[in-house]
């Protein structure tokens, strides 16, 4: 059976209205909930991430990208929680199963951040505002939750408590906002 004539049938009602999203035009709402989103350096066509405002409240969510550029950092500023991507270890990338070809992809300018990236940024921004960091995209086969607890332990020791890290196999517990 056609899924777009499944879909549109009585049974389900109208479909929504699909509304492009443009990196570059700032904030729109659904509801109570407030997003923009924002470009980052990414090997895939207008790569964007967003920020979510509630209230008082923001959170940020940066992954698939390959560096830091200024404008992330003062996007991020705002951030009152993080969902960041602690994608690889640099060491373990150059030493681990993939080929050369999609090493150079994943470590590139336009791959995944590293661990190492991924704390320079948390020490440009206004950490002291976070209420949770939560570390995600781990490669399974490139990073270990243990190199990133340890590596931010080391360089920002402020951020330890408040740091989680995400598992792509399991749903992580909820996160209360407060503000």
């Amino acid at each position: 059976m056609d899924d777009t004539r499944h879909l549109s049938g009585s049974q389900y009602g109208k479909l929504p209205t699909l509304h492009q999203i443009d990196c570059h035009a700032g904030w729109w709402s659904i509801g109570d909930l407030a997003v923009a989103p924002y470009p980052v350096p990414h090997d895939s066509r207008e790569p964007c991430q967003f920020i979510f405002r509630v209230g008082h409240q923001t959170l940020g969510l940066l992954t698939d990208t390959g560096y830091i550029t200024p404008h992330i950092v003062g996007i991020l500023q705002a951030c009152d929680s993080l969902i960041l991507e602690f994608n690889h270890d640099p060491q373990m990338l150059a030493k681990g199963p993939y080929p050369p070809s999609l090493q150079a992809r994943v470590g590139g300018t336009h791959g995944h951040l590293n661990n190492h990236q991924s704390v320079e940024l948390l020490k440009r921004l206004q950490t002291s505002r976070l209420e949770y960091l939560v570390a995600s995209y781990l490669s399974e086969k490139n990073n270990l939750p243990t190199l990133v607890t340890d590596l931010v332990a080391q360089r920002i020791p402020a951020l330890i408590d408040r740091l989680s890290i995400a598992n792509q196999h399991y749903a992580s517990n909820w996160y209360q906002l407060q503000g």
